[in-house]
């Protein structure tokens, strides 16, 4: 096993270069925290490129032999939980931080399945497919940021609300690169959705139906706004350095949504993002809101559940 240090430094080079948001974010955090915080990034990361062959999510390359890749990512991965050197500094991360804070090979899985569901061109035909997915690349990744923040692994409310978290990540991510992810030959809005708004198979980023699709993006932000505010119930009962940074990364990542559904048909003539103002506005209205400690969750709580998620990719 590499010296921690190093893999700690290695790590948080991934994470300046990969997003700036989480690497902001994740300076809130008090310093161990803050480092497997790195440390999981780094293998978040680093198997999301190896996917989709490509460098720190930069352009995506041949996407041929793409089973072997994800066997890659299987084998490093389960050499990294046995405690055997990889030649990777990210896998070795992994099983450094695994180690440290419970992360189990299932959680691993989790995540790895939804890098095999872009493998195999899996289209989601409803919305709880599209839930499905997000729960894979991203809720499943909450779950283990959880256990890296030192909830416990019997603690199933607020692991479910960190899972909320990830999903509502990956829905404003969605929303924003419709367009990025079409160009890529993918396309994560479920089938039904486009049957709805009488769009055929592959034309829904054509200039003709761009109205239906900052319908479908509202939809999506909708839900990710659904999936936040049921996060922030989770994120009360973490200490205040960890609540003040989850509070933090949530208002960053919402925004992109929000501002996906406010610019509507030209949401896509450029990429969102958040400005390095907005992000410090961000956090600094954080650091109120976590002090106050008082959230008010949705109206109505999320129609799917971490388990209900969670027993829907097994049965897949």
């Amino acid at each position: 096993m590499r010296h921690r240090a190093a893999l700690v430094e290695k790590a948080r080079l991934s994470i300046e270069e990969g997003s700036k948001s989480f690497a902001a974010a994740s300076m809130l955090f008090d310093k161990t925290t803050r480092e497997r915080v790195w440390l999981l990034y780094a293998w978040c990361r680093r198997c999301d490129d190896i996917a989709d062959n490509q460098d720190m999510g930069g352009e995506l390359g041949d996407q041929s032999n793409a089973a072997s890749r994800l066997k890659s990512i299987r084998v490093l991965t389960r050499r990294a939980f046995d405690g055997l050197p990889t030649a990777d500094v990210a896998f070795d991360a992994f099983g450094l931080v695994a180690q440290e804070c419970g992360i189990t090979p299932e959680m691993a899985d989790d995540v790895i399945s939804g890098f095999a569901l872009d493998a195999k061109e899996w289209r989601p035909r409803n919305e709880g497919d599209l839930l499905q997915y997000c729960f894979h690349v991203a809720g499943a990744v909450g779950v283990m940021m959880a256990l890296v923040m030192g909830v416990d692994k019997d603690d199933t409310e607020t692991l479910d609300r960190a899972c909320d978290l990830g999903l509502a990540f990956q829905l404003a991510n969605i929303a924003r690169d419709l367009v990025e992810d079409d160009a890529a030959g993918r396309c994560y809005l479920p089938m039904e959705w486009l049957a709805e708004e009488d769009i055929e198979p592959g034309q829904h980023t054509k200039p003709h139906h761009r109205t239906e699709l900052a319908d479908m993006a509202s939809k999506l932000v909708l839900l990710m706004d659904t999936h936040t505010k049921a996060a922030r119930l989770g994120a009360a009962r973490l200490p205040f350095r960890s609540r003040w940074a989850i509070l933090s990364a949530a208002r960053i990542y919402s925004e992109i949504g929000y501002e996906v559904r406010r610019l509507r048909e030209t949401a896509w003539d450029g990429r969102v993002y958040t400005s390095k103002a907005a992000k410090l506005r961000h956090v600094a209205a954080a650091f109120f809101e976590a002090i106050a400690n008082t959230p008010r969750g949705p109206d109505e709580m999320p129609r799917w559940t971490r388990s209900q998620l969670a027993e829907k990719a097994r049965s897949a």
